[in-house]
């Protein structure tokens, strides 16, 4: 390894073993929070980063914004210390005290939009795009733009590489829950080249089921659910949507904790309720991968006031 960041991906894939379908499929999650920040989104946000770099978007020493409700804000924070950019970040007191304290910790520059009651809306979300977008403008930061920014794709299609090659080949289904809706789209894209017929499963908070047709609302499941549909969504790809709620995922999450030993956030929890549902209509013995998608040690105080 030359850097930390030679550290991302290569995740590795465990099989649940007490939270089990009933009809003996097997679901296997990605550890994502074996990634350096304990997030996917180290993926991405190395690719975005590294893609501007490249093609001149963003010289050296050069500034970046971006919004987030953290994670992606950790991951950046970290890809530009060590890359040696600054960094805005454009957050709200909806997400994890702690992803912010850690963007704080790793050099980035926090812009706070007060959010409605500690909960995820799509104006909340919208409000963050401005305000990115006005730093942007200001200071002449390139904003990496996660909602619209085709460069992260690459990465999880790097993430469909290795989930093929855990699984050597035997991946039946591929459940995702949808922020940006780049890890869904990227993953099933290129596990679909490599096995068409793969099922494709996203997830969705039930207070604010937009992709599935349903009304905006507010929830909880930090890093999913907008509030409105996606511009890297692309509706043909799933073959079905699952509505988890907020109350579903955090239950999940603490069941993982306390059953298999797997400390993550919510929206691991929403994913392994949706695998669960998935199992059921499944053939016997299938395989389904979906993510933990980051460690529940950055949800201390969230999970601290359930116990």
């Amino acid at each position: 390894m030359d850097t930390i960041l030679d550290r991302i991906g290569g995740t590795p894939l465990l099989p649940l073993r007490r939270i089990a379908a009933p009809n003996g499929c097997r679901i296997l999650l990605k550890l994502e929070d074996a990634n350096p920040t304990g997030s996917m989104k180290d993926r991405m946000a190395l690719a975005m980063i590294a893609a501007a770099e490249r093609d001149g978007r963003l010289p050296p020493g050069g500034p970046v914004v971006e919004y987030t409700g953290g994670s992606t804000g950790v991951s950046l924070a970290l890809v530009c210390a060590v890359k040696g950019h600054s960094l805005d970040i454009v957050t709200s007191d909806a997400f994890a005290r702690e992803k912010l304290d850690h963007m704080r910790l790793l050099g980035a520059r926090l812009t706070i939009v007060p959010s409605e009651g500690g909960r995820m809306t799509g104006q909340l979300t919208r409000d963050m795009i401005a305000a990115a977008e006005a730093i942007a403008r200001r200071s002449g930061a390139y904003w990496t733009d996660q909602l619209n920014n085709r460069d992260q794709l690459a990465a999880y299609h790097a993430l469909a590489g290795e989930i093929w090659d855990g699984t050597g080949g035997a991946v039946d289904a591929f459940v995702m829950s949808v922020g940006t809706a780049a890890a869904l789209r990227g993953t099933a894209e290129a596990l679909r080249r490599r096995r068409p017929d793969v099922r494709v499963v996203a997830v969705e908070p039930a207070e604010s089921p937009v992709l599935s047709g349903g009304q905006p609302g507010g929830h909880r499941i930090d890093g999913i659910g907008a509030g409105f549909v996606v511009p890297l969504w692309r509706p043909e790809l799933p073959d079905a949507i699952e509505r988890v709620s907020t109350d579903e995922a955090t239950t999940m999450a603490l069941r993982l904790a306390r059953e298999e030993g797997l400390f993550c956030g919510t929206s691991t929890g929403a994913n392994v309720v949706a695998a669960l549902r998935t199992a059921e209509g499944m053939a016997q013995g299938a395989t389904l991968v979906t993510l933990l998608c980051d460690t529940g040690m950055k949800y201390l105080q969230k999970f601290g006031a359930l116990t």
